[in-house]
């Protein structure tokens, strides 16, 4: 059996007179020494699928397995199997760097010099201020001892719950290539984010809103299912120009991203000849209209329309 199986998992919270659906009947599978990202916004149901996963939520509904055991049957196994860093620090702040690790290790029945190898590439970088609370760290590094901690007792599985919301570029980068190290210690990861930029790090992705995969496949795959032609248009005043390209009935998505709106027609004969038109009868200045190759977000943009 591979690594995650999710099968048909259906997760309900009751707030107080209301049930709200975070996972709607959702699966999928991950091999063995892959990286998958679960990439979605806010409230998508990332936190409640890792934690069902992970033994802390049950489901209202369906089956899952990691690394062979079921989730509810065989919940010890799993706890002493998978290594789960969850989205909020939640190490001890009042004790050292040090000392956080070696409580972990002691929790496993391991000591850190037994498995240092895993963790060695990562905790140099900390090693330096070991003696330092964890409260007292800045958020790259807190991540990374995390990180650590999750890894001291050679977990098989590792689950990371949006691991650089927060974390400066570089420390994301920093982070991505530890991962990417991980992975070719056959260790499986699932990891989730809401950045999109992250989701070419993967090497499968499964873009999730609202309880529900849109799309699973590869980053290139993706991105390929993305058939229209795409539009980049800048100008003076684009809030205005925004306004002008929805209201047009040629039109199917206009939505600002950066420095321009990315923008999609319904027919695919439509696109700079329309948009040329628009910005005269608008008389917008400093006009610039280019076709461009889409992304990941404008793929989710795309499937979130549909």
């Amino acid at each position: 059996m591979q690594p995650i199986v999710v099968d048909n998992i259906v997760m309900k919270y009751r707030v107080k007179k209301s049930v709200v659906d975070a996972l709607k009947g959702i699966s999928f599978t991950v091999d063995k020494g892959e990286i998958f990202g679960m990439i979605g916004p806010d409230g998508a149901g990332k936190t409640s699928l890792f934690r069902v996963l992970t033994t802390l939520l049950l489901a209202e509904s369906g089956k899952a397995w990691v690394d062979g055991f079921d989730v509810v049957k065989d919940y010890k196994e799993i706890r002493n199997r998978v290594g789960y860093m969850p989205g909020k620090f939640s190490l001890y702040q009042d004790l050292s760097v040090q000392e956080n690790l070696e409580f972990f290790a002691t929790i496993f029945n391991t000591t850190i010099d037994e498995n240092y190898n895993l963790i060695k590439d990562i905790y140099v970088q900390i090693e330096p201020f070991k003696t330092r609370r964890a409260g007292q760290l800045s958020g790259g590094m807190k991540q990374k001892l995390a990180l650590c901690c999750a890894l001291i007792h050679k977990p098989s599985v590792l689950f990371l719950d949006e691991p650089t919301t927060g974390v400066d570029a570089v420390s994301r980068k920093e982070f991505w290539e530890m991962l990417h190290g991980l992975k070719e210690q056959g260790i499986t990861i699932l990891v989730s984010t809401p950045y999109m930029d992250e989701a070419s790090l993967c090497d499968r992705v499964a873009l999730i809103q609202k309880g529900t995969i849109l799309s699973i496949n590869t980053p290139k795959g993706i991105i390929s299912e993305f058939k229209k032609p795409l539009w980049a248009v800048q100008a003076t005043e684009m809030f205005r120009l925004m306004n002008m390209i929805k209201e047009d009935p040629a039109v199917e998505s206009c939505y600002p991203f950066g420095q321009h709106h990315h923008v999609v027609f319904k027919r695919v004969t439509d696109g700079k000849e329309k948009l040329e038109q628009i910005s005269v009868k608008g008389n917008f200045a400093d006009v610039e209209i280019t076709s461009i190759e889409p992304n990941i977000e404008d793929c989710f943009m795309a499937l979130m329309k549909e």
